[in-house]
């Protein structure tokens, strides 16, 4: 239900665009494209200045929503260092809505080394702050100045001032909150602190200067308009930037157009208006994002330069994290921009020039090879956003090539000029895309196919508007001259469109992945040979054969995992070399979304979370994992007085300790499958699977055991996991029987640990201490509160402290521990399948 709800959002968004474009294409049906043109030429440059100025003013107000936001949280971090940050957030997010603003605010946060608890709180802030301005500034402005609203946008009210009391009652409420809550706020499971009054009288003064700039921008481009006072473009600007909002397109495109021509007919000429609205878009949207593009393509510059090293490094930080989103966002603006270009006539006079320095085929297959280009860059933008090289590459070239179709096919300096400085931010950050995926292979989501659809279909329109005096026939398809920029725009649009169909028709008829089969015979024989070199204990779980084996194309390397629910998990970090880990990563997030799934990875280090950042997951603090450096371990010393005692005694009784080399541990399976079940009995409860091993003897026949013995009978033993080159050993299984003397497991993991350090192994893996780690502030999310609660107090269902304290007498190092998954509220639902994916069903949740 919910994908179909989401498929209908998306198709609801695209019949708005195209009503929003027949709207337009009505208001503008008695001009002509010269007309638009003439408007934007006439623009007076103190015109364009005053709004480039003002655009200045309105970037650097942004950064006080960072500013006020981190002193919400209380943490201090100088201004130059926030204003980078701020300024590169917002200049991407403004064009981003497609890829996901937001998960670049977070990446942003997060390379200021912020913490995910208090990221969640920054975003809350900032989006209370947006909204605050916007219904202050817009409720003053409906209910002082109230616009009668038109009935061909068909909502309840005939008037803005409804709406504007609305706002303003909530503006009020809000405050009233801030004075008379003593308590916080609970929404949905999250603890929303109210600011100070300070700081909210702050959050008000800066949201409203902010919208109240960004219309002095498009007011500053209006042509003179008889009886449109400031105060009244106010109130039309705030209602179509409502609507904009309200029709989910990225950046309201069309619909917030369509709204502005709807409200100030009456004041202007349409043409006049859209030409302003067009000044407005390149100034208040497209400049800041070249800027910050070429702010990000020369920060390794800036990096080598004694003097500006620490900020250029600083800079080389935020760009490392949105680098992929960013440029994904400004190939995708290339690509329209070639397009829109095909679609347009030549510049008068240009042409001529041409025309005596160039052969006419030269200037035809320009213009179509800029179309074609222009279309291959919107599919390229999807592949730079998940870091793929090939599609880094084709992007240098087409984007290359751009610039020269651009001059080729009409002399086209301006176009020329901004897709230089894409390319020359883009050329220094190849090192960022480093994916050898296919880009056949590559998953589109329904809001990507939308936006390049959006995009040809606006490149059509514009086409047939410039064109309306050419009378159409067929013998257009076929006429070449200098002077036929019809004919020339009907090619190379019919050729986008047709390729791009192709590429997506092709995309459907590509074979698909099974969704979660057993691996077969010759899989698991790979795998048994990539996890003998693996280094790390962990990745011996995959022999167990309960989980399901996404293998890379170079079959050295997989990730293991298992389904529940809609939750698609994966145990840990992908096993094999490092090189491979990229493209297995985003794999499985693809396949994962293939099927309609949430990509969750269960248990992993913190070392590289960047990888995971990469793919717009959340981290979550499961618990710590405990190692012991056994080049340090010793019984001696008052504080391991306790082993000395346990082992001791456990020697006096008669038993000791060897170990069983795989070959002879099946000649021993019964024996120690008879511990097993005992020890099952004796503790009421039952096999566990994917993250902890069982008893099967298939698994326990590839590696050997350690065992406690007397008289030549097993009382206890544990299946030994070795990593390679010896960095690691660890156990998996371990039982005894229960009329054993207490200590047993002390002088079991003692002498184990003791043969490790003989045997030249450097660490011993104790494994996580679940739950340790969740946050139990007032103020952390509720599930985390939960999880800490559940950690104090659910000794009933697991000894979660008991467990953390047995492994501390050891003493062990401790390292955190994470869950990776989709923002949003299915932490509950994800946790819940994870758990039961380890306990077999609901039941063994519940019980030992």
């Amino acid at each position: 239900m919910k994908r179909l709800l989401r498929y209908l959002g998306a198709f609801v968004s695209i019949v708005l665009f195209f009503l929003a474009i027949f709207i337009i294409h009505y208001k503008l049906r008695q001009y002509h494209y010269h007309d638009i043109a003439r408007q934007i030429s006439h623009t007076p440059p103190r015109v364009l200045a005053l709004a480039v100025l003002l655009t200045f003013v309105n970037y650097l107000f942004l950064t006080g929503y960072d500013w006020l936001a981190l002193r919400y949280v209380r943490i201090k971090l100088p201004y130059h260092r926030l204003a980078a940050a701020s300024f590169i957030g917002y200049a991407f997010s403004m064009n981003a809505t497609f890829v996901g603003g937001s998960a670049a605010r977070y990446k942003i946060y997060a390379s200021l080394g912020i913490s995910a608890a208090n990221i969640a709180r920054l975003v809350v802030f900032c989006a209370v702050t947006f909204w605050l301005g916007l219904f202050a500034v817009g409720g003053l402005a409906f209910v002082v100045d109230p616009e009668h609203i038109p009935a061909a946008m068909h909502v309840p009210f005939l008037s803005a001032r409804p709406p504007g009391l609305v706002f303003l009652a909530l503006v009020a409420a809000y405050f009233a909150a801030v004075l008379f809550a003593k308590k916080p706020l609970h929404v949905r499971g999250w603890v929303f602190e109210l600011p100070s009054l300070p700081l909210a009288a702050g959050q008000l003064a800066i949201s409203s200067l902010d919208w109240t700039l960004a219309a002095c921008v498009l007011y500053a481009l209006l042509p003179p308009a008889a009886g449109l006072t400031f105060l009244k473009f106010v109130s039309l600007f705030m209602l179509a930037q409502i609507g904009g909002m309200l029709s989910f397109i990225p950046g309201g495109l069309g619909v917030f157009e369509t709204i502005i021509l709807l409200l100030l007919s009456d004041f202007t000429q349409p043409a006049a208006l859209i030409g302003s609205l067009l000044a407005y878009r390149l100034i208040y949207y497209l400049l800041p994002l070249l800027s910050a593009a070429a702010l990000l393509g020369v920060n390794e510059f800036l990096a080598q330069r004694h003097a500006l090293k620490q900020f250029g490094q600083f800079v080389l930080a935020i760009g490392k994290t949105l680098v992929p989103l960013f440029f994904a966002v400004s190939t995708f603006i290339a690509g329209a921009i070639l397009l829109f270009s095909g679609s347009l006539p030549a510049v008068k006079g240009r042409m001529a020039v041409l025309r005596d320095s160039l052969p006419l085929p030269a200037v035809e297959l320009s213009h179509f090879l800029g179309s074609v280009a222009g279309a291959a860059l919107l599919v390229l933008a999807h592949g730079l956003q998940r870091r793929i090289k090939g599609a880094y590459h084709l992007t240098i070239a087409l984007l290359a090539a751009g610039i020269l179709f651009s001059l080729l096919k009409g002399l086209d300096y301006e176009e020329a000029a901004i897709l230089t400085v894409m390319l020359l931010a883009l050329l220094p950050c190849g090192k960022e895309f480093y994916r050898k995926a296919t880009l056949t292979d590559e998953r589109f989501s329904i809001q990507w196919i939308m936006s390049i659809a959006a995009v040809v279909a606006c490149a059509a329109w514009i086409g047939v508007f410039s064109y309306t005096h050419v009378e159409y026939s067929s013998r257009l398809w076929w006429r070449f001259a200098f002077e036929a920029d019809a004919p020339r725009f009907l090619r190379a649009t019919a050729a986008s469109a047709i390729l791009l169909l192709l590429y997506f028709f092709r995309r459907l008829h590509l074979p698909g992945r099974a969704a979660s089969a057993p691996a077969d015979a010759a899989t698991m024989q790979a795998v048994e040979q990539i996890v003998r070199a693996c280094p790390d204990t962990d990745a011996w779980l995959a022999l167990l054969g309960d989980k399901a084996i996404l293998m890379n194309q170079r079959r050295d390397a997989f990730i293991m995992y298992g389904v529940e629910g809609r939750s698609w998990i994966s145990l840990g970090e992908p096993v094999g070399p490092e090189d491979a880990w990229h493209d297995l990563i985003w794999e499985f997030r693809e396949l994962s979304d293939r099927h309609n799934g949430w990509p969750v990875f269960y248990q992993l280090g913190k070392d590289n979370l960047e990888f995971y950042l990469d793919l717009g997951l959340n981290f979550i603090k499961l618990g710590e994992e405990a190692k012991v450096n056994l080049r340090d371990f010793t019984l001696t010393g008052a504080s391991h007085g306790g082993l000395r005692h346990s082992c001791n005694k456990i020697q006096k009784a008669g038993y000791g300790f060897s170990i069983i080399d795989t070959p002879q541990v099946s000649e021993r399976m019964e024996e120690l499958r008879q511990v097993s079940d005992q020890w099952l009995r004796e503790k009421h409860t039952r096999e566990k699977r994917f993250s902890l091993g069982c008893f099967k003897p298939e698994y326990l026949s590839k590696m050997p055991a350690a065992v406690i013995q007397k008289d030549n009978r097993i009382a206890a033993f544990a299946n030994l996991l070795l990593g390679a080159d010896k960095k690691e050993l660890s156990v998996d299984l371990m039982r005894f029987v229960p009329e054993g003397p207490e200590g047993m497991m002390d002088y079991l993991f003692v002498e184990l640990m003791l043969w490790g350090r003989e045997q030249g192994c450097e660490w011993f893996n104790f494994g996580m201490a679940p739950l340790s780690g969740f946050e139990d502030r007032a103020l952390a999310p509720f599930w985390s509160q939960a999880a800490a609660f559940l950690y104090r107090h659910g000794e009933h269902f697991y000894n979660f402290q008991g467990l953390r304290q047995y492994k501390e007498k050891f003493d062990p190092r401790w390292q955190p521990k994470y869950l990776a998954c989709t923002k949003g509220f299915r932490l509950p639902i994800i946790l819940t399948n994870v758990a039961t994916l380890i306990s077999g069903d609901i039941k063994g949740i519940i019980s030992k």
